[in-house]
């Protein structure tokens, strides 16, 4: 994953350019949802709101009993007492980068040269305004003391039981976690793993890396936040509200912002705000949100 990107930044725009929907309407694209931000519809201005603190969280990981391991690495910006996160390709973010983003506004950091430090900043603004409480359409979902594979099981759990797919059906996973595969597994569904690393799964099945040519064969989307920060996530949005096909994102990479697409492509979200699970093996929670009914609260 390459974290430049050179693209237009989002208008700033009123909220009165969208039809006075307010900050609950679902947001039509990830730059509709920036201009949104920018012109002040989700409350405090970004301009005035600034970063105290930014890092990086790097890990190495093999769960016990599984032959093969992984690595994370993790920007995060904390405003107030909301912490935003994006996570990136290990070593491809510049320490520059972080020592940027501290003191720097939140306005600023939206239109940031760098996708991730985009994606984390939004993240951060809209945790603060729209943390994830049962007000705003999250339901916690409690995850146990223990291992780290034990908890990464309970949260596949949580996750893939957002799946609305009968048993059989084909599921396009989008970020390859073996213990998502597993669960799906476990419900009888079928799946094609995808990441932009390629490789095998822990079950020596391959691991495609263009996800969009997927789409078609599959009945369902389980995809990562990550697709928010490699600029992936917009086309597999489209794909599902064009198609009706549910999308269901997991979500430490903006576990704010996904929710905000409920109901405009994306059908529920786990979200997962930092500390992430395998910070420690105490008890922890995710929150899932599924598309709002009409009538419900949101």
């Amino acid at each position: 994953m390459n974290p430049v990107d050179t693209r237009t930044p989002a208008p700033r725009t009123s909220a009165a350019s969208h039809d006075g929907l307010g900050p609950h309407a679902p947001a039509a694209s990830y730059d509709d949802l920036v201009a949104r931000v920018l012109g002040g519809e989700f409350g405090p201005d970004p301009h005035a709101q600034r970063i105290a603190v930014a890092f990086s969280t790097r890990q190495a990981v093999r769960h016990e009993g599984r032959g093969g391991g992984y690595r994370n690495e993790v920007l995060s910006l904390r405003l107030e007492s909301a912490v935003g996160s994006c996570a990136v390709e290990p070593g491809e973010m510049p320490d520059a980068a972080i020592e940027d983003c501290v003191g720097a506004d939140l306005a600023r950091l939206l239109e940031h040269e760098l996708r991730p430090v985009r994606v984390a900043a939004l993240d951060a603004y809209l945790m603060r305004v729209r943390p994830h409480t049962p007000a705003n359409g999250a339901r916690p979902w409690s995850l146990p003391a223990g291992s780290s594979l034990r908890k990464s099981r309970a949260r596949a759990r949580a996750v893939t039981g957002l799946v609305d797919a009968a048993p059989g059906a084909r599921v396009l996973v989008v970020g390859v976690v073996n213990s998502l595969l597993e669960a799906l597994r476990e419900r009888g569904l079928s799946y094609v793993p995808c990441d932009l690393k390629g490789g095998t799964t822990e079950w020596g099945e391959p691991v495609r890396t263009d996800a969009l040519a997927e789409l078609a064969g599959c009945d369902a989307v389980l995809a990562s936040g990550m697709t928010l920060g490699n600029g992936s996530f917009e086309p597999l949005r489209e794909h599902a509200l064009r198609h009706g096909k549910p999308l269901v994102m997991f979500a430490q990479t903006g576990s704010a912002v996904l929710p905000r697409f409920l109901g405009s492509g994306v059908s529920a979200v786990c979200a997962e705000p930092y500390p992430f699970f395998w910070l420690d093996g105490g008890p922890g929670t995710v929150h899932r949100y599924r598309t709002a009914v009409p009538g419900a609260a949101r």
